[in-house]
């Protein structure tokens, strides 16, 4: 079954571009393409899309405001933000409003294909650099996820490892090769992560890992 994928951009050059890579790959297919957000429920309902391509900036209502209705009206639908812009607000906000994941547009076609697919997966794709912006925003604004503490959280030492490939920006497959491990055990380690964290996504995880002195 292949993973439908919907695309919000308002750049008719990048929208077909994308539209051209999506189709081009075996286990994805683009169902709809959108210039704009203003109506992006009912083009939601209509598309029934697994996972959106969300372009941060565009006419009306922004992708923000998109993806905090999206994940609203359609919970289990998954948002991939895509952006020229690196600002660590924006990257911060995006991902408050529910966003799985955040790349930028001058990221390599195998790089948005790779990271639509982790996301279906369930992963949460963010770049090393977009890693350390948002750890950086969290640090500006004075933001605790948990105070400090000597809690051993029992993470094994693969664990500690997937986790330090997590914080220098490595996908799931990323992490597999450099692990030497499958992709599905790199998903489970992360689960195991997560919970032991009392996480719910990678930025959390990162963040915490860093406050904590884990890694």
């Amino acid at each position: 079954m292949k993973i439908k994928v919907a695309i919000f951009e308002d750049n008719k050059l990048i929208r077909e571009a994308l539209q051209t890579i999506i189709n081009a790959t075996t286990d994805l297919i683009c169902t709809g393409t959108f210039t704009n957000v203003n109506q992006v429920e009912a083009d939601i309902e209509f598309n029934r899309p697994d996972v959106v391509l969300m372009d941060i900036e565009m006419p009306g209502r922004t992708g923000i405001e998109a993806t905090k209705i999206i994940k609203e009206r359609f919970p289990h639908i998954k948002v991939l933000i895509q952006t020229v812009f690196n600002d660590n607000e924006k990257i911060f906000n995006a991902l408050c409003a529910g966003a799985s994941g955040y790349i930028l547009k001058t990221d390599s076609p195998e790089k948005i294909i790779r990271s639509l697919q982790e996301v279906y997966s369930g992963g949460g794709p963010m770049s090393a650099a977009i890693a350390q912006k948002v750890f950086q925003f969290f640090v500006r604004q004075n933001v605790i996820l948990v105070e400090p503490t000597t809690a051993d959280y029992d993470l094994s030492d693969r664990e500690k490892e997937i986790l330090s490939f997590m914080i220098e920006g490595y996908n799931y497959r990323g992490i597999a090769d450099k692990a030497f491990i499958s992709y599905e055990t790199v998903r489970t380690h992360v689960k195991h992560i997560y919970k032991k964290l009392h996480v719910v996504c990678r930025s959390e995880a990162i963040l915490k890992a860093r406050q904590q002195g884990l890694i």
